[in-house]
């Protein structure tokens, strides 16, 4: 992996050594409204970054920004040590990073199966190949591979969010951003996902993970932000976020 130059704490602590992500001095309005106001975070390989904050403090509109989603008024997202600040979101996908959106982005009419081979576009597989990498899919995901000819949008919500993070993985990314995936979610499922997680940074991937059910979100991250009022307030290790009833009740209650 190239080695890049270490990224600077947003509020002073130590820097992340060699980023795989790093956002400086965010800023993104939506209309007349300065959502995000100066964000800067990062992302090491290998490591699960958690994003937390109230409702409205412009988490999603973070990731969003991140992935050029909204354009942005100044600022840089830099990714494996290149610069996408202006780059379109197609080729930030192309360059290894993956994106679960909130709303999971199911292509209603299409069934488990295709909505798969989405994921895979990019890749320009063979017939031979694509059909490797689903059946890979339905062994690490057997709930989807007993559906792979249902119609998507059918499936409960946990099951629609494993085939939005399945997906995601199709394209074997460097980093996944996961926007609320446990919402909706029956708490079953939710603690299924979370080992579905750790399994990813285990296997190398970064994550950075927004996520309302904050003790979720700091038991399997290794560092958090803390967002309010599109300001980072606060970054650290997720233990140490995890033990300060202080902040979260200030700053994460919805």
């Amino acid at each position: 992996m190239p080695m890049c130059a270490a990224s600077i704490s947003a509020k002073g602590g130590p820097a992340v050594a060699d980023p795989l992500l790093e956002v400086r001095d965010l800023n993104a309005w939506y209309g007349p409204a300065h959502v995000l106001q100066g964000v800067s975070l990062a992302v090491g390989p290998g490591e699960i970054v958690a994003l937390v904050g109230r409702n409205g403090a412009g988490k999603t509109t973070t990731v969003r920004s991140i992935m050029g989603l909204i354009p942005k008024r100044s600022g840089s997202v830099r990714f494996d040590c290149a610069d996408l600040s202006a780059r379109p979101t197609h080729e930030r996908f192309g360059r290894g990073l993956g994106y679960v959106p909130e709303d999971r982005r199911i292509v209603p009419g299409l069934t488990v199966r295709e909505n798969l081979v989405l994921g895979l576009l990019a890749a320009r597989l063979g017939k031979a190949a694509e059909a490797q990498a689903i059946e890979a899919v339905a062994q690490r995901f057997p709930r989807l591979g007993e559906r792979l000819g249902q119609e998507a949008i059918t499936m409960s919500g946990g099951e629609q969010q494993m085939l939005a993070i399945a997906r995601a993985m199709l394209s074997n990314p460097k980093m996944i951003l996961l926007d609320e995936p446990s919402e909706g979610i029956m708490p079953a499922l939710v603690d299924e996902m979370a080992d579905l997680f750790l399994d990813l940074k285990r296997g190398g991937t970064s994550l950075l993970l927004i996520e309302q059910n904050v003790e979720l979100a700091l038991e399997i991250s290794d560092r958090a932000y803390v967002l309010d009022q599109g300001r980072l307030v606060h970054d650290g290790s997720s233990a140490d976020l995890l033990a300060d009833p202080t902040i979260r009740d200030r700053y994460c209650a919805v």
